[in-house]
């Protein structure tokens, strides 16, 4: 069985996965070390946006995700599938990782097994949150 959906037709809604970036990241850089550039998070998300248009993901910036240990951070989430909390991204991985997100997106639940990462990011997986959370929980 497979974990890949099947082509949209016209009548489905085209659902985006969103990926939201720390643009704040710091990458466990000090600022002297980064000096007047851009600190990764932010350069992370400005290549991301540099190359969104017809990518079919919708990039959105955040501000400290408090993952500054494994930056640098982002999430990455479509309704019906898990949310995956991601670390340890750079712009030289940006290659692999666009071609990750489409897996992500062709996948029915969110999960795409580490066999099928590339290399550069086999550790970049930190957490998955279930489906739509905050719909799931019902209030007494």
């Amino acid at each position: 069985m497979s974990d890949t959906t099947s082509p949209s037709t016209a009548n489905e809604q085209i659902v985006q996965p969103v990926l939201t970036v720390c643009v704040t990241c710091r990458r466990g850089l000090s600022s002297a070390e980064i000096g007047d550039a851009p600190v990764p998070g932010r350069q992370l998300y400005d290549a991301l946006m540099a190359n969104a248009e017809g990518s079919g993901i919708v990039v959105k910036p955040v501000e400290c995700m408090s993952l500054c240990a494994r930056g640098c951070a982002a999430a990455v989430s479509m309704p019906g599938k898990w949310t995956l909390l991601l670390g340890s991204l750079e712009i030289e991985k940006l290659a692999d990782f666009k071609e990750w997100l489409k897996l992500y997106s062709a996948s029915k639940t969110g999960m795409v097994p580490a066999s099928k990462r590339p290399p550069a990011l086999s550790d970049m997986v930190i957490a998955r949150l279930p489906a739509d959370v905050a719909s799931a929980t019902k209030t007494a």
